[in-house]
């Protein structure tokens, strides 16, 4: 009879189905495909993970970590029975771990302060450190030319007849017009050093007026090309910051480009915020969706080095298919759609 007993208890326990143990849904703070709004995990790609879970008939907890590493890690582990934000599909990941099929199609792209790319503009040109200097300079040279010709003119003519003192301005005023007018209608020089002198200054005020307008194209020029940055090539020389570990850091590595690397989206966009990144690379969307709600950035220049998101699983994970059919399920009854509006304003292409 124990035995009838023990047996019937055993079969009945074989043909219940029992409750499914709750998927582990390792996730980081990357807005806007993960995030926590007013204490509810949101986002993107949560929002998508949670339709395909109720598509499943899955029940699921989010496991938040801090640095993007961790979350793979934990899913090459097993620690996390899958993981969903902005994870690249990549050949060198995909030899750790599975990837369901693409969910978005992302880029990398630049992100540079607000005010980068403006340059000085005239105003700024012209009162620039250089050009003051090259001004203060040329303004000496006036007045030394000016009283050269004093000197030579003083016991000559009227307009120089004067003590040194008080010839300063006048004489100076007299090479300022001469400049200025490419000649001395008024004033010209009487005795022959004077008038030798005067051939010499005409010519060179040629060259003064010259070197003067070259001074400031060259400084606009100049803070154009140094204030500028509409892609890669510009980057070069530049103070450029990324995440560690991510495609943007392996794509700046083959280009040989220096960076400075963070661990956390935030300890990075703060270092941009505090003015010690010139520029920011990393992928797209997150980076826009920070200068959408910030006022002290700008995106600069076209998405480039194209790259899909996907959920990332374990090496064999048996979630893989039926993640995939979900999606596919998802695609065409319009709730992807549904939810890429949500996000991002704008229809699947």
């Amino acid at each position: 009879m124990r035995f009838v007993i023990i047996a019937s208890f055993l079969f009945i326990a074989a043909i219940t189905p029992s409750r499914a143990q709750d998927l582990r849904v390792a996730t980081i703070t990357r807005p806007p495909f993960s995030m926590v709004e007013n204490g509810k995990d949101s986002g993107f790609t949560l929002d998508l993970w949670k339709a395909v879970a109720a598509d499943l008939g899955r029940d699921y907890t989010i496991i938040r970590t801090e640095e993007f590493s961790n979350m793979l890690d934990m899913v090459k582990t097993g620690k996390a029975d899958l993981a969903a934000a902005n994870i690249s599909i990549t050949a060198k990941r995909e030899k750790v771990m599975d990837f369901s099929q693409p969910i978005f199609e992302s880029g990398l792209q630049i992100m540079v302060p607000a005010k980068s790319g403006r340059g000085l503009g005239v105003l700024g040109a012209v009162f620039s450190p250089q050009l003051l200097a090259a001004v203060a300079l040329a303004l000496g040279l006036l007045f030394l030319a000016g009283m050269l010709m004093w000197f030579l003119e003083r016991k000559r003519q009227p307009y120089f007849d004067m003590p040194a003192r008080k010839a300063a301005f006048p004489a100076f005023w007299w090479a300022l017009n001469l400049v200025v007018n490419g000649g001395f209608e008024e004033r010209p020089p009487v005795s022959p050093l004077g008038r030798i002198y005067g051939v010499f200054l005409v010519i060179a005020s040629l060259f003064i007026v010259s070197i003067f307008v070259a001074n400031v194209t060259a400084v606009m020029t100049v803070d154009a090309i140094s204030n500028t940055i509409n892609s890669v090539n510009d980057l070069y020389g530049k103070k450029v910051g990324t995440i560690e570990g991510s495609t943007a850091s392996a794509y700046l590595e083959n280009r040989d480009l220096r960076f400075r690397s963070f661990s956390k989206l935030e300890t990075m966009l703060g270092a941009f915020e505090n003015g010690e990144l010139e520029a920011v690379v990393f992928d797209a969307p997150v980076l826009a969706y920070y200068a959408n709600n910030s006022q002290g950035a700008n995106m600069t220049g076209a998405v480039f080095r194209r790259e899909n998101y996907g959920f990332a699983l374990p090496s064999g994970s048996v979630l893989a298919e039926p993640i995939n059919q979900s999606l596919l399920r998802l695609r065409e009854d319009g709730t992807y759609d549904k939810l890429y509006r949500k996000w991002f304003g704008a229809p699947v292409q």
